[in-house]
């Protein structure tokens, strides 16, 4: 027999699938709680038991999506890794994250729509620009020459472009080389030892 528990984290996970499934092929504005309580199988009672409304419920997905990014660049990022060769890697394990289906939409144009550009960058900050800006740390960028806040900020903002070329039909060799180009470009020459 489940839990109090258990049932309250099944049933935020129905809400939060449906919702997304929803919110990736209707869009945010024409998803209505009703629409997501029916496809989740619950009542509009236990959405609004669960989330304070439909602005909750999408901060929550998007949460979710940012951290499983999050968790795909750290995945292809282990210690043993060199901090060049970590930062493409991460690069690399990115704009793979963002080729999930919706994933684009969700994160890099509803998402600053709906709510914001001050929360969605905290969402990001809190999961793959912290992993940026940690990788640039620990590839010693920036080496008092620039700000490396600044510069997290500006390869964050054309990673989210590369992606957003990708989820349009542009041609992502290319994109992902220009991308690859751009940090090994920033990174410098590799240092001999």
């Amino acid at each position: 027999m489940a839990t109090n528990r258990e049932r309250t984290e099944t049933t935020q996970l129905a809400l939060l699938e449906a919702a997304r499934a929803l919110f990736v092929s209707k869009g945010y504005g024409d998803t209505s709680t009703p629409d997501i309580a029916a496809a989740a199988g619950i009542t509009r009672g236990a959405l609004y038991h669960h989330f304070a409304d439909k602005r909750d419920l999408f901060r929550q997905v998007l949460a979710r999506e940012a951290m499983a990014v999050a968790a795909d660049i750290e995945a292809a990022t282990p210690e043993p890794l060199g901090p060049r060769e970590a930062l493409l890697e991460g690069s690399e394990a990115y704009l793979n994250a963002m080729t999930v289906p919706g994933r684009t939409r969700l994160l890099l144009v509803d998402g600053p729509a709906v709510l914001g550009m001050a929360e969605i960058m905290a969402i990001d900050d809190a999961n793959a620009a912290h992993s940026l800006r940690e990788g640039l740390v620990r590839a010693g960028m920036g080496r008092g020459e620039v700000s490396v806040d600044a510069l997290s900020q500006l390869l964050s903002a054309a990673f989210d472009r590369a992606a957003l070329e990708i989820d349009a039909g542009a041609d992502a060799r290319q994109v992902r080389a220009a991308m690859r180009w751009l940090i090994e470009q920033a990174l410098g020459p590799v240092r001999k030892r």
